[in-house]
């Protein structure tokens, strides 16, 4: 474990999003926090990563106090639970990284649809409901079912878009962690 490298928080961290890039980044020494409503549910995930990865370091804690305890927060929520979520936790989150992973498809008995964020993307609705955080966007286009494959290289290129040049550079840091 490298106590150099930043903590690392999933807001909804029990998602198959959340789940594939913490095991991928827990791998490559971060400690890794797991973020839930329920702190149950974050734990039974946590803990089952941690048997996946020998000498990781995984926690499940509820999402207010993944927010306290992370230097980096990665948003891995559903498109429809971003607001009722994010809307609670700015004070607590303050002005810290937040990376933005939410994904525009969503899925109905139709296939995919596009959901589209009020604000224009999700990383723009992320920035309008935590107006002091430093929000980026990066790792939506992953698939979450690579990210939790095995530990084979993800083929994959990691699209980052944001304002703020040095949250863009700690993704892309934490993108470069990741084989492949």
């Amino acid at each position: 474990m490298n106590s150099d490298l930043p903590v690392l928080g999933f807001l909804g961290g029990t998602g198959p999003h959340g789940r594939g890039l913490g095991l991928r980044l827990g791998r490559a020494g971060h400690r890794v926090l797991i973020g839930s409503r329920d702190a149950a549910r974050a734990h039974e995930v946590a803990a089952a990563l941690s048997e996946r990865v020998a000498g990781g370091k995984f926690e499940g804690l509820d999402n207010a106090g993944v927010c306290e305890a992370a230097d980096v927060l990665l948003v891995t929520l559903p498109n429809d639970s971003v607001a009722g979520l994010l809307a609670g936790l700015s004070g607590a989150i303050g002005a810290k990284v937040v990376i933005s992973c939410v994904n525009s498809l969503a899925f109905d008995e139709r296939g995919p649809t596009v959901a589209r964020a009020p604000d224009g993307s999700w990383a723009e609705e992320c920035q309008r409901l935590l107006p002091d955080a430093r929000v980026v966007s990066a790792f939506q286009n992953v698939s979450s079912a690579k990210l939790r494959a095995g530990e084979e290289p993800v083929r994959a290129d990691v699209l980052v878009c944001g304002d703020d040049l040095g949250a863009k550079e700690i993704a892309m840091e934490l993108a470069r962690h990741i084989p492949g």
